[in-house]
């Protein structure tokens, strides 16, 4: 029997903490900068509601469980995750520094994308953060499809551009021409099996 989970919404089509992720995605779902996120507990979540979004929004969504395997992952590293509301539907990505869940970038959320596509955005963007800080980290996802296409410096994604996501779009078009001038770099699958929930994830399911 699957884990009971709250899920908070703090800007949606209508506020408060849910029980269920149906009851959650029908106020956030399409929704132009919906703020959510799924906690384990009732009490954790009232607290959550009652701190507010931005207490949390930096925080791994998963226990550390990494710190406690025997085989670790390099430190320092990004860590980067997508979320998506639909498919397609709303997507964001962000970079988090792997060991202490700090927030290092957010793009997002853009219309009638898909969590593939977010995946491969936020490799990028982890990336072009750290080229501009002059850091050579590693970077880890948990996406199989986003890291073979940035190894392929194409995303092959079937979605279809439309007058909704061509903002999205010009983003994917900006990262295959960066892409096409850098120089590789180490980008590594994060071992949700060992490690747990990659520290970027948004927690929302």
């Amino acid at each position: 029997m699957a884990k009971q989970k709250y899920y908070v919404v703090w800007q949606g089509r209508r506020e408060g903490i849910y029980t269920s992720w149906q009851a959650c995605s029908a106020q956030v779902t399409g929704f132009t900068g919906a703020k959510f996120k799924a906690f384990e507990s009732q009490s954790a979540a009232e607290s959550a509601y009652k701190g507010g979004y931005k207490a949390v929004q930096s925080k791994p969504s998963s226990a550390v469980q990494w710190k406690m395997a025997i085989t670790q992952p390099e430190l320092p590293s990004i860590c980067v995750d997508a979320a998506c509301s639909g498919a397609p539907g709303p997507v964001e990505w962000r970079g988090v520094e792997t060991e202490t869940g700090r927030e290092l970038f957010r793009f997002g959320p853009y219309q009638d994308g898909t969590n593939n596509i977010g995946e491969f955005l936020a490799i990028l963007q982890g990336q072009t953060w750290l080229t501009k800080n002059r850091l050579t980290w590693s970077i880890y996802s948990d996406s199989v499809n986003a890291i073979q296409w940035i190894n392929a410096r194409k995303c092959r994604t079937k979605l279809l551009p439309t007058g909704r996501n061509a903002g999205l779009f010009d983003q994917i078009a900006l990262a295959e021409e960066t892409l096409q001038l850098l120089k590789p770099f180490k980008l590594l699958k994060w071992d949700t099996e060992m490690w747990g929930e990659n520290p970027a994830d948004f927690g929302r399911k």
